[in-house]
C-alpha cells in the first residue's frame, strides 16, 4: 500500500511554531534557543520532518481501529538538512505488516520519503512503527518491527531536563496532528487516559532538542539519524529528563517523566557528525 506523492509548502512560521511546540523558546532571553523561534538566522530541528510530512492516508484507508492505535517507534535518517521554509514532495508506503494474533494486535511499518520539490534532492526518510492493538488475527505473517537499540549498561553521562507547559499538546497539535486524544478530555477517557496526553512526537522532538544541546553545540545539522521507541504516555505539564550516553558518533538516550519516574522514550539512538 502506498500514498502520494503529496506536496507540502511551509514557511518560517511553521518552523517556529514547531519549535515552540516541542518546548523551545520558553525563556526569551536564552540566546541558544532563540534561533529556533526567531526568523533572524532560523535553525531547524530534524525532527520537524515528522510533522511537515504528516499524512495519515494509509492508516485511514487500512481499516484499523484508530482509538486502539499506538505509535510504537519513530526513525529518521537525514540525507540533507530540512530547510526552514520551502516546498517538499512526499511519498509514503507500508514496508511491513505483522499479525501478533487474535487479541494481541498487529504491527504496521510505514516509511515516508521527503524530497525537495524543485530539485528532487532527497532530504529525509522517516520510518514509523504502529501498534494496532485491536487488529490482530487477520492471518498475516508473524514478526515485528526492527530490533530496538540497546542502551549502555553503565550510568548515563549527561541529562537535560525541560518542564513542558500544561498547554503543550494544544500548541504542538497546530503543527498538523490534530488527533483529539491530545485535546479532548472525553476522547482521551474513551482511549483509557484520565486526560489528554502529549503527542509522542512532541516528546520525540523534545529529546532531539536535548541531544542538540548536549552533544551538537546547538547545531541541529549535525544530527544524521534519530530513532526512538515510545514506552509510556506523557501528560502536558510534566518534566521530561533525557538521559544520554556517548559512544563515538552514537548518542544513546532515553527520556524519563520526572514526576512519575517512568520512561516515556526508550532505546533511543542518535548518530551525529563530527
Amino acid at each position: 500500500m502506498t500514498s502520494g506523492p503529496w506536496t507540502v509548502k511551509y514557511t518560517d512560521r511553521e518552523t517556529m511554531l514547531y519549535a515552540l511546540g516541542v518546548g523551545l523558546g520558553l525563556d526569551p532571553m536564552n540566546r541558544d534557543e532563540l534561533p529556533f523561534v526567531y526568523e533572524n538566522g532560523l535553525k531547524v530541528l530534524p525532527s520537524q520532518a515528522t510533522v511537515v510530512a504528516w499524512d495519515n492516508t494509509i492508516l485511514a484507508n487500512s481499516g484499523v481501529n484508530f482509538i486502539m492505535v499506538v505509535h510504537g517507534e519513530e526513525r529518521l535518517v537525514v540525507h540533507n538538512p530540512l530547510p526552514y521554509e520551502g516546498e517538499i514532495e512526499c511519498t509514503g508506503k507500508v514496508t511491513g505488516c505483522y499479525d501478533k494474533g487474535a487479541g494481541k494486535g498487529a504491527i504496521i511499518l510505514l516509511e515516508t520519503e521527503i524530497r525537495d520539490k524543485a530539485t528532487g534532492i532527497k532530504l529525509i526518510t522517516i520510518g514509523m512503527t504502529i501498534f494496532a492493538r485491536g487488529d490482530g488475527g487477520f492471518g498475516g505473517p508473524a514478526g515485528g518491527g526492527p530490533e530496538p537499540h540497546k542502551l549502555p549498561e553503565r550510568a548515563h553521562e549527561t541529562a537535560v531536563a525541560y518542564k513542558t507547559l500544561p498547554s503543550q499538546a494544544l500548541i504542538y497539535r497546530l503543527s498538523g496532528d490534530r488527533n483529539p486524544l491530545h485535546a479532548d478530555p472525553g476522547f482521551a477517557e474513551m482511549a483509557g487516559f484520565p486526560r489528554p496526553i502529549l503527542h509522542g512526537l512532541a516528546t520525540y522532538g523534545n529529546a532531539c532538542r536535548a541531544v542538540t544541546e548536549a552533544y551538537c553545540g546547538w547545531d541541529p545539522s549535525r544530527i544524521v539519524e534519530f530513532n526512538a521507541r515510545f514506552s509510556a504516555p506523557v501528560f502536558p505539564g510534566e518534566t521530561l529528563e533525557t538521559q544520554m550516553w556517548q559512544d563515538g558518533n552514537v548518542i544513546s538516550f532515553r527520556t524519563r517523566v520526572v514526576e512519575r519516574d517512568v520512561i516515556a522514550i526508550n532505546n533511543g539512538k542518535a548518530v551525529i557528525k563530527d
